[in-house]
């Protein structure tokens, strides 16, 4: 199988950036953690692979729970600051969905949590953690719903008050092989990759960040807003921080933190 445009799109948005990932939307991410790891019915003795482990927080909490845990990421920046934070880790290498170097059946639970969104082929990435993963094992996956929730459209609005309109293209999955961004959407995928027992849940929290750390991650050229931004000239992103200042406003708690309401998809299944 090979990679697609929007999986080249991908490793080269995320090259390099694992420490103003860290900096910024890791801990957006790392919300989901230990539900993922309940749906996966990771435990004491399990031996689960972490695909996309990012900074490594899902392979960490796995690591404290007891599991055997291999991490792997497409990212060789995500790989090395991973490495330094999962001492007790079985492993943590560079590999990424959907080819993973591992035989057939070797783990009893697999995750991949906010991966799913950054595939060019979500289906193949969901049958090959089925492959690597034995009969009656777990995998368990999460992924930002469509339409955006409210932290995340955030951004949309700053870039709409800060008075431009961003002509920038980007490649996308291709309608073939995508999928609804919805509940049912991402239970169907894990349906047709012939997994069985499908559950899919939202879950729904508010996200308490400092405003910079917020501005941080888009300042660095991570996720969408940050290619927006990185194309745009210094005045642009003089408006851009002004109208972002304002508009977080209304977010900021009495201890200066903002409180942004987010949610995301978590589905689970068992491999039959």
């Amino acid at each position: 199988m090979a990679t697609t445009d929007f999986d080249d799109y991908e490793r080269s948005r995320w090259a390099g950036r694992a420490t103003a990932f860290d900096r910024s939307f890791a801990s957006l991410c790392a919300h989901p953690a230990s539900a993922l790891l309940d749906a996966a019915s990771v435990g004491a003795g399990s031996r689960v692979l972490d695909a996309g482990t990012g900074s490594g927080t899902v392979a960490r909490l796995a690591c404290a729970r007891g599991a055997a845990v291999v991490a792997v990421d497409a990212e060789a920046s995500m790989v090395e600051l991973a490495r330094s934070r999962l001492p007790s880790a079985e492993e943590v290498r560079l590999a990424a969905l959907p080819h993973l170097p591992f035989p057939s059946g070797c783990f009893d639970a697999a995750v991949a949590n906010f991966v799913i969104n950054h595939v060019g082929d979500p289906l193949a990435a969901i049958g090959e953690l089925r492959r690597v993963v034995r009969p009656a094992g777990r995998i368990a996956v999460t992924i930002w719903p469509y339409p955006p929730p409210e932290a995340q459209r955030l951004w949309g609005e700053v870039f709409d008050a800060a008075g431009f309109d961003p002509p920038i293209a980007v490649p996308n999955v291709d309608a073939d092989r995508d999928f609804p961004r919805t509940a049912d959407g991402l239970a169907g995928l894990l349906d047709m990759a012939g997994l069985t027992d499908v559950r899919c849940d939202t879950i729904t929290w508010v996200h308490r960040t400092d405003p910079e750390a917020w501005w941080s991650g888009p300042a660095n050229g991570i996720s969408k807003p940050g290619l927006l931004m990185e194309a745009q000239p210094p005045d642009v992103i003089v408006r851009i921080r002004a109208a972002y200042d304002e508009l977080t406003a209304a977010y900021r708690d009495a201890d200066g933190l903002l409180a942004l309401p987010t949610a995301a998809l978590l589905a689970s299944a068992s491999v039959r």
